[in-house]
């Protein structure tokens, strides 16, 4: 038993930025990670002499004045990161296979319009109502604006619950425009009809004010958080898998990990995803018709990864973000598989490292995939999933070499090694059900179904990361806010962030 003021079961990004932000404000508090090393998608892991990020690999908010920059100012970590800005003339390059064209998007509105008005120059009109309606609707969130807000129930645009992809179709004629404008889907799991269009301006709003990358992994803000609650008296531990949330009259009264330890607190939250909570918490703690709504909310897809040690001085190192897709009218179905087909796009990057040169050391290629692809071998273990399980990774890892073959001619004379990742190795690292990277589906027709508050009905349990808010490296931390604000006093954070001095 540790004497805690507040005990975090999940040490992800969201779980160390709410104990973080607690710590500010004077509370103990104990983290418990069911990983070694904690940080969750911050993880890096390393092969062969490379180091290789798990997760967030563009950084959008890290500029003065920014979302991200303020909480890590408040933190006083901002001065801890490492960070290198992306080509501001390209911020994201996009091929397209099918007519051998590539997009350069520079940064900035101005930088962005005239990016694509290069190519649609009949849309030019169109294309500066659509990011200053991307920048209106982004405006209209308190809490992206780090805003104090207020009892009501916020009211905003129609436009605000529209489907994104009939939000940019609202501003853009151009078909074809329209499929370009909609790349960063990847970033936020975006489904045809259903996402709502806050959430692509959101993301977009993110990144066109420009991006920013992790020199050395990203691990590093994982420890930087870390430290900030220890600073405090708090602790953060790795291989305390927590097996049970042990609740007595709807209050929990302890946590206990696979390794038989129990831990109590007045106060607790939840920074996993919401089935694995269910999984967790002792029956009766919540109603079945809570239990039955979360069971029933759908899972954000998943995704396949290939990390590609490259050999010395044979790629060039990029610093933007590329996507590939391999043809029109695919990027709202990036969440489909089959086989023959797949992948219909992909984003691949060259992460900087130490005193970075021309040359890129490593690559990572990441490719949407849906669970279903991977259920057959679902009952089974890493490393034990038999010869087919690694047939079929193969045929994936090749298929993905083949198109990146088609972008980089000679690309596979480039490779000294490849290692590859799958929806199971999702699920199992980070225990997120179907291997779903971003939570759980947002619905533009059933918002009250797909919103999950931060405080439930245990009285003493709370809820973070991206289930209950957003998701991404923005997106949680503010989702942190407001879980932290429900135990410390609303607006409390935010007002102090507002003081934060944007230079």
């Amino acid at each position: 038993m540790n004497n805690n003021d507040i005990i975090i079961i999940g040490g992800g990004l969201g779980g160390l930025t709410t104990g973080a932000l607690l710590a500010k404000e004077g509370r103990k508090v104990t983290v418990l990670e069911k990983n070694n090393i904690v940080g969750g998608g911050l993880q890096n892991f390393t092969r062969k002499g490379i180091l290789f990020d798990t997760g967030m690999h563009m950084l959008g908010g890290f500029r003065p004045g920014q979302t991200l920059y303020r909480i890590c100012q408040h933190l006083g970590i901002m001065q801890k990161l490492k960070l290198q800005s992306v080509d501001s003339d390209c911020m994201d390059e996009i091929y397209y296979a099918s007519s051998h064209t590539t997009y350069r998007v520079a940064e900035g509105k101005a930088g962005f319009v005239e990016s694509f008005a290069t190519h649609f120059p009949h849309q030019r009109t169109q294309l500066q109502r659509y990011v200053d309606a991307i920048y209106e609707l982004a405006d209209e969130i308190d809490l992206f604006n780090l805003r104090p807000t207020g009892d009501g129930i916020p009211l905003h645009s129609e436009r605000f619950m529209w489907p994104a992809n009939e939000f940019i179709a609202h501003y853009i004629d151009d078909e074809q425009l329209r499929d370009v404008l909609a790349y960063m889907n990847p970033m936020y799991g975006g489904v045809s009809g259903h996402t709502p269009a806050y959430v692509h301006a959101l993301i977009s709003a993110l990144y066109i004010n420009g991006t920013d990358r992790f020199v050395g992994g990203s691990q590093q803000l994982a420890t930087a958080l870390t430290e900030v609650i220890e600073h405090a008296g708090g602790e953060v531990m790795g291989g305390a898998e927590v097996v049970r949330i042990a609740v007595d009259n709807r209050t929990v009264t302890q946590v206990q990990t696979k390794d038989g330890r129990t831990f109590s607190a007045p106060y607790y939250i939840a920074a996993t995803h919401m089935g694995e909570t269910l999984q967790l918490i002792d029956k009766g703690a919540f109603t079945p018709a809570y239990i039955k709504r979360i069971s029933n909310t759908e899972n954000s897809y998943s995704i396949f990864s290939l990390y590609v040690k490259l050999k010395p001085e044979t790629f060039a190192y990029i610093n933007h973000t590329c996507y590939y897709q391999h043809d029109y009218n695919q990027v709202w179905n990036l969440g489909q598989y089959h086989r023959e087909d797949w992948p219909y796009g992909m984003m691949y990057m060259t992460p900087p490292r130490e005193q970075q040169n021309e040359w890129a050391t490593h690559l990572i290629i990441n490719c949407v995939m849906p669970f279903s692809a991977v259920e057959q071998w679902q009952d089974t273990l890493t490393g034990r999933r038999g010869e087919a399980y690694a047939e079929w990774k193969a045929w994936h890892e090749q298929r993905i070499i083949d198109r990146m073959e088609e972008v980089k001619p000679g690309f596979t004379q480039c490779i000294e090694h490849i290692w590859s990742a799958s929806p199971l190795t999702v699920r199992d690292y980070y225990h997120a059900p179907q291997g779903a990277i971003y939570g759980f589906v947002k619905d533009c027709h059933n918002p009250l179904a797909t919103q999950i508050p931060v405080a439930t009905k245990v009285s003493n349990l709370f809820l973070t990361g991206q289930c209950v808010g957003l998701h991404g490296i923005c997106g949680v931390p503010l989702s942190a806010i407001t879980t932290a604000e429900a135990l410390v006093g609303k607006n409390k954070i935010i007002e102090q962030l507002q003081n934060i001095s944007p230079k």
